[in-house]
């Protein structure tokens, strides 16, 4: 038993019109009963003179039908196979006519300033907001089918290869990027909002967790240094204890009183190495030497490789179920950032601002390659197969454009035969 054939390739883009072979045939009959009106009348007309105003009308409208037939047919192949010049228009030009396209989507779409102009009135931040709050309706069945789209996506893909890329890239950018001032910009924020807070507190709380953890190791050191006198007086255990409840007591007044002394000196600290990721050439240096000791560690390499296996999987897990993702805390997430996107007039504007400039930029970028694919495809398309294609996808009207100009010829005939009657 054989296989069904398999449509064109190009089918799924351009379908056939329903009904255009109907109407072919249509245009056709139309066209063979006025011949034979024509010739009917032409044989009654000496016994009925009445029938030249119906020989009239047949005889144009079989010249209308014609021309109207030559000229659609001229458009995709040679009338009756003669090789009429200026006759199929589209396979001679299919090249000329693809770098037409090409041109056209460039200038009215890929030119950065009139994307820019398109975009401007287009709320993107608005539309994202309402779509995450939507839990029903229309923007969940647009949110499955993206999903379902997004998770082949991820499962399609060469994992090793999109990994190394994804790694690659993220490592390249980081390389590029100086990561000193962001990192004293963000550690300095973090101190004027007093959100360094909690990350001292919790290193006050580990090294008091430390002091216990190692307390014997503490009286270890102060055995070994000591000398024989304090040893024979067993003063090496006194100071021992001394020295772990001076620190115990250090720690815990830390944790107790935000002005302390220690504590001040180690905001001080933080606040001048803030200042000092951000201006002092030095200390940026060795900053940078370190981060691109790390990126060559094969450590965050394997780090980066397991991050993105995490990233994926988890994507593809929440495509594939994209109800209990937004149904449970990411849901929350998602519908308070939708929320504030809706509502928040200045993030609104920021991320509409981001989205124009990110897509004139690419179309700055990219627009000329994008022309270029779409010109290239079309050329190296068979010329054959798109004449096909594009005669089924319009042939409905074409034969309506013959219809029309058999009944408009023959309105036409019937007309000039009245006037030469008067």
């Amino acid at each position: 038993m054989n296989a069904p054939s398999q449509p064109p390739a190009l089918a799924r883009f351009n379908p056939v019109q329903p009904g255009a072979v109907g109407m072919k045939a249509a245009a056709t009959g139309l066209l063979v009963v006025m011949a034979g009106v024509f010739l009917a009348t032409r044989y009654f007309e000496p016994a009925y003179p009445w029938l030249g105003y119906v020989k009239a009308f047949a005889e144009a409208a079989m010249v209308g039908g014609l021309a109207d037939w030559f000229a659609v047919t001229a458009l995709f192949r040679h009338p009756l196979g003669l090789p009429i010049p200026h006759t199929a228009i589209i396979p001679r030009n299919k090249d000329r006519i693809g770098e037409a396209l090409a041109n056209f989507l460039k200038e009215n779409f890929l030119i950065a300033p009139v994307v820019a102009r398109r975009m401007r009135n287009i709320d993107l931040a608005g539309a994202v907001g309402r779509f995450l709050q939507a839990p029903h309706g229309e923007e969940t069945r647009i949110r499955q089918g993206a999903s379902r789209l997004i998770a082949d996506l991820f499962e399609s893909l060469d994992d090793e290869r999109l990994g190394g890329l994804v790694k690659s890239s993220i490592a390249n950018r980081i390389r590029n990027m100086e990561v000193s001032p962001l990192l004293g910009h963000a550690l300095a924020s973090a101190i004027n909002d007093d959100r360094h807070v909690p990350m001292l507190e919790a290193a006050i709380r580990w090294m008091a967790r430390a002091l216990d953890a190692n307390e014997e190791l503490i009286r270890d050191m102060v055995h070994k240094r000591a000398n024989w006198v304090l040893k024979l007086a067993s003063l090496d255990t006194k100071l021992a204890d001394a020295i772990i409840e001076g620190l115990r007591k250090l720690t815990a007044d830390m944790h107790t009183d935000p002005a302390h002394p220690v504590r001040v000196k180690a905001e001080e600290a933080l606040a001048q190495l803030a200042n000092d990721l951000q201006t002092k050439p030095e200390t940026r240096e060795r900053v940078e030497a370190m981060k691109v000791q790390l990126l060559d560690n094969q450590s965050v390499s394997l780090w980066l490789d397991t991050l993105w296996q995490k990233g994926r999987e988890a994507i593809i897990r929440a495509a594939r179920n994209p109800d209990a993702a937004m149904a449970g805390k990411l849901g929350e997430i998602l519908q308070s950032m939708g929320q504030s996107l809706d509502k928040d007039a200045r993030m609104k504007s920021a991320i509409n601002q981001f989205a124009r400039r990110a897509v004139s930029g690419m179309a700055a970028s990219y627009g000329s390659s994008i022309v270029k694919l779409v010109s290239e495809t079309v050329r190296g398309w068979d010329a054959q197969t798109i004449t096909n294609r594009l005669e089924s996808a319009v042939g409905r009207d074409l034969q309506y454009i013959r219809i029309n100009g058999t009944l408009v010829g023959g309105l036409v005939g019937l007309t000039l035969h009245v006037l030469d009657s008067i």
